[in-house]
């Protein structure tokens, strides 16, 4: 189902230099407000040599990505020292160019922002086997069962590099809110003693609040709801090869449908942090369940 509502849910701009962004109100409004914000003319340019890094067999086996962490490791990617080193340097690049267009875009985050691991996604979305809960082919919002982050947001920074020109396809869904109080009814209650089991038995790395409860019951109620995927508002987006894009991607209802070779880093911010924290999916959820979450 594709509506007015949900075409504006992607703001489609023309900045082209990821070092020369500017900070505007009306876009970091859009953004804290989940939408995505598009750059189909902001590519993330590829040496000649990296050229040859577009490759789905430098991915290890049962490994969903590349990853280069804060302390400049590698992990999930096969290939001799000299790959290893030069995918590194890719990743690391397009780290450093992801952190340069938020720092600009977005000043008023800086010193707040903490740096998760960049990731390089070589794999072919269509081909990928996965449990109903880990597949991301399905309309979703971002929520981790073992990482309770306490209403701390997720900004990710996209850039499709697919040396084909064949685009990373997503289904865009509806406003937060709305998912919120179609899903909200459904949830499990919170349960403390729960949540302090779980923590004992280490599936979980700290005390999951009942934020992080929700959220996971959201996550999980989009995705295992097989009528919601079908008839959810929703629009198709191809994000082109050469463009970038960012969101809250635990915000942003969305879904990977297609594409191969994609470049994401992802920064935390507290909620408290945003220009308008009273848009974040932390106090959206509190002010419908009438009481703090964490």
């Amino acid at each position: 189902m594709q509506d007015t509502q949900i075409q504006e849910q992607v703001l489609t701009l023309g900045l082209d230099d990821w070092r020369a962004g500017r900070h505007d109100a009306q876009w970091v409004a859009a953004l804290e407000a989940g939408k995505v914000l598009y750059f189909p003319q902001l590519p993330f340019v590829l040496a000649p040599q990296e050229q040859a890094l577009l490759r789905p067999d430098l991915l290890m086996p049962e490994v969903r990505n590349i990853s280069l962490d804060a302390e400049g490791r590698l992990k999930g990617a096969a290939g001799d020292a000299q790959v290893q080193a030069a995918l590194a340097g890719m990743v690391g690049r397009f780290r450093h160019q992801a952190e340069s267009l938020v720092h600009a875009l977005l000043p008023h985050y800086v010193p707040s922002l903490r740096m998760a691991p960049t990731s390089y996604r070589p794999a072919q979305v269509e081909t990928r086997q996965q449990s109903w809960r880990a597949d991301d082919r399905r309309l979703h919002i971002d929520a981790f069962p073992s990482r309770p982050n306490y209403g701390e947001r997720i900004l990710r920074v996209f850039a499709n590099v697919n040396p084909a020109g064949v685009p990373r396809t997503w289904r865009v869904g509806e406003p937060f809110e709305d998912v919120a109080r179609r899903f909200l009814p459904r949830a499990k209650r919170y349960s403390p003693l729960q949540a302090r089991l779980l923590r004992m038995l280490r599936v979980t790395k700290s005390l999951r609040s009942e934020y992080d409860h929700l959220m996971l019951q959201l996550h999980d109620g989009m995705k295992s709801d097989m009528r919601y995927q079908e008839t959810a508002p929703q629009m198709t987006m191809p994000f082109a090869a050469g463009s970038a894009w960012i969101c809250f991607s635990d915000q942003t209802p969305h879904s990977v449908m297609a594409g191969q070779f994609m470049l994401e880093q992802t920064l935390h911010l507290p909620a408290d942090r945003q220009y308008n924290p009273a848009s974040s999916p932390l106090a959206i959820l509190g002010r419908l369940a009438g009481h703090p979450l964490v």
